[in-house]
């Protein structure tokens, strides 16, 4: 009877951690993604128009394809899409875990495994590319000005989040777990963990191009604050 008591203390204790742990970390996002880190000065013009993304839980940067600073599609290949259009206009990359974005397509398919290695930084990370003929502004849309310096920055960081091969080349992961048409994933540098959220990449991308940004972000719910109204 005493090591069923013990057993059930020790319980009790442990999901009174786990639920203070969650309180905690859900409290300090919230407070660290509403707190601004200013952009950082440039007085060149914005002439580039970039955007930020979200699905509702995960944010992608949103690039013009073609630029006199950047062709996009020398990176990542139209030939990699099922469709192997060449026509489209912008393209968005989101980083995060490997197994997430392969084997999760949908909620209901998380495995126990796939979600311990992610908010553990166990598993493997990839860049999501997808190709897009049309972007707009809305409420999971944000529109960023950018100047060249700016965005020279923003694709160093892309460019940087890539795994290559011997030869230099990004690797591009061979999956039929392509979300649609246009798009295509490639092997990336980094580990996920629930501190390294696929937001926070995308809030770093932007603290590295000197963009506005969070303190620090987990959802996607702080960096749209951040862009709630035009630059």
């Amino acid at each position: 009877m005493k090591i069923v008591r013990r057993f059930f203390k020790i319980l009790l204790k442990t999901l009174l951690v786990l639920v203070l742990f969650i309180a905690g970390y859900v409290v300090a996002e919230r407070l660290l993604s509403r707190w601004t880190v200013t952009a950082a000065g440039d007085e060149g013009p914005k002439k580039i128009t970039a955007f930020l993304l979200s699905n509702g839980v995960h944010t992608d940067l949103v690039l013009p394809v073609v630029t006199d600073l950047k062709n996009w599609s020398q990176t990542f290949a139209y030939q990699h899409t099922l469709s192997r259009d060449t026509v489209y206009q912008w393209v968005a990359v989101g980083w995060g875990d490997k197994g997430f974005y392969l084997n999760t397509p949908e909620w209901k398919d998380l495995t126990l495994s796939t979600a311990f290695k992610a908010v553990t930084g166990l598993g493997e990370t990839a860049l999501h590319v997808t190709y897009y003929k049309h972007v707009s502004e809305g409420p999971l849309c944000r529109k960023l000005q950018l100047t060249e310096g700016q965005y020279r920055k923003l694709a160093g960081y892309v460019e940087a989040a890539l795994d290559r091969n011997a030869g230099g080349a990004p690797v591009y992961i061979d999956t039929r777990a392509q979300y649609n048409r246009d798009d295509a994933f490639y092997e990336a540098k980094g580990a996920y963990s629930l501190f390294h959220t696929c937001n926070s990449w995308t809030n770093n991308a932007l603290k590295t191009a000197g963009l506005k940004a969070c303190k620090w972000a987990a959802f996607d719910k702080g960096l749209l604050y951040q862009y709630r109204q035009q630059q």
